[in-house]
């Protein structure tokens, strides 16, 4: 092989090696990466509320006896399929990141369906009444803090009252509604 052929192909190997650089600072010049102006991404969430705050003004703008006269279940298995993400609703389901809901309805709060509560609800101890019910799925952790769930709450009445009268009708025995007092 000649002089000539070797410089050709050392040519050829240099030249790849000058634009591979080129353009490598060209795309590093273009596609800089702005620093950002505070670590992380900001995530938002509901704000707890210590004792008496307007959270509980909330809850209580509306007795849920008053509520569930007009609630649908139609429309609270509706609304319950955001909750099964976490909860199944069949007799006999499986728990997944939630326990099962069957039978919520006036069951013991904390204990039993095979499930590993968290120590705060575990603690908080009693039944799922109505009330309760609503109370915890307007904030659960303001009914409950330290509880495990994540769910940030279901801020319009009409909507857990649906999900209310839903969860009641699931159970071989459904409580009966409270009546609404004058």
């Amino acid at each position: 092989m000649d002089s000539f052929e070797l410089n050709k192909i050392l040519g050829a190997l240099l030249g790849t090696c000058l634009i591979v650089l080129v353009t490598s600072f060209a795309a590093q010049a273009v596609f800089t990466p702005r620093p950002l102006e505070k670590p992380g991404f900001e995530i938002a969430v509901k704000e707890e509320t210590k004792g008496g705050g307007p959270a509980e003004a909330a809850a209580s703008s509306e007795p849920i006896e008053k509520l569930l006269q007009t609630a649908s279940v139609e429309k609270g298995s509706a609304a319950a399929k955001k909750c099964a993400a976490c909860h199944t609703f069949e007799k006999g389901g499986p728990n997944r990141v939630g326990p099962n809901l069957f039978g919520i309805v006036g069951e013991a709060r904390g204990e039993g369906r095979g499930f590993n509560f968290s120590a705060a609800m575990k603690a908080k101890g009693g039944t799922w009444t109505f009330d309760d019910l609503n109370k915890f799925l307007t904030n659960p952790k303001g009914f409950i803090p330290g509880t495990a769930m994540g769910f940030a709450g279901i801020p319009k009445d009409s909507e857990r009252a649906d999900v209310i009268a839903y969860l009641n009708s699931l159970s071989d025995h459904p409580q009966p509604l409270p009546t609404a007092q004058k």
